[in-house]
């Protein structure tokens, strides 16, 4: 056997008995929700989340007085209220706009989807059948102020 042979035969056994780095798959993110302990709408929301990754926590004691700690104003109330790394997340809220505000940390109360549009996550239902209705996702900034953080159409 040639030097170089050997060498390479050296390199790829020792390439092969090398640990292999460990993969970490990232933890749920948690999120906390509060709502009314007969809601159907929020518990189908719950389970939109927890599909799309996030773990959640529940109080059946309904959402007022979350809504009122975390911050976000009654007229854009909902049926339930969640609280994620320290955002408010009120209503039927799309995973992947909780997902989009979690990578952009803007500095804001947080998210909300006020009333209980048919079409969003949660208000999707086969006892809606087909209907989507037009809904924003507000961002409620710290200073009061709320604008458009995404439109479904």
């Amino acid at each position: 056997m040639t030097p170089g042979r050997r060498k390479f035969i050296a390199a790829a056994l020792a390439a092969v008995a090398a640990p292999m780095p460990t993969v970490v798959a990232a933890a749920p993110v948690a999120v906390e929700v509060w709502k009314a302990p007969t809601c159907g709408c929020c518990k189908d929301w719950i389970v939109h989340l927890e599909a799309n990754g996030f773990k959640v926590q529940f109080h059946d004691s309904g959402n007022t007085a979350a809504r009122a700690r975390l911050g976000i104003p009654m007229r854009l109330g909902s049926c339930h209220t969640a609280q994620v790394e320290g955002y408010a997340v009120e209503g039927h809220v799309p995973a992947r706009e909780i997902r989009r505000l979690l990578a952009e940390r803007p500095g804001a109360v947080g998210l909300a989807v006020p009333g209980m549009p048919i079409g969003s996550p949660g208000m999707d239902g086969p006892a809606y059948g087909a209907r989507k209705d037009p809904y924003d996702v507000l961002l409620v900034r710290k200073d009061g102020s709320i604008t458009s953080y995404q439109s479904y159409r």
